[in-house]
């Protein structure tokens, strides 16, 4: 991965379509995923981290997930060591719906409306 501060910097502004002054760290991860290089503005000038893995690879998180990824610092740190999240990304199960079984029916004049 040959980008630097402004490659990376016209990727955040036109890829991502995000402002690079925010903040935010940009991760780009190279295709053999052997090594990443994160981009954020720290207040006075743009940062590039970079770390090239000796062996294994970086994890692809989620590919089916298609938006932004939010890291919390932890998360980032275990990703930056080459540690898999892919199962922080798993989509919860949809939503079960439980019917309990009603003991007795009230009728509508035993209902009162209480403020």
């Amino acid at each position: 991965m040959r980008a630097s501060y402004d490659t990376l910097f016209s990727k955040v502004k036109g890829v991502l379509n995000q402002d690079p002054f925010t903040g935010h760290l940009f991760v780009f991860i190279n295709g053999r995923r052997t090594s990443i290089k994160c981009l954020f503005w720290d207040g006075t000038g743009f940062v590039l981290l970079c770390k090239r893995l000796d062996r294994g690879l970086f994890y692809k998180i989620n590919p089916m997930f298609k938006g932004d990824v939010i890291l919390t610092a932890a998360e980032f740190a275990l990703f930056f060591e080459g540690a898999d999240l892919e199962k922080r990304f798993v989509e919860s199960p949809g939503e079960i719906k439980k019917t309990f079984p009603a003991r007795y029916k009230l009728q509508e004049s035993e209902v009162t409306a209480t403020l």
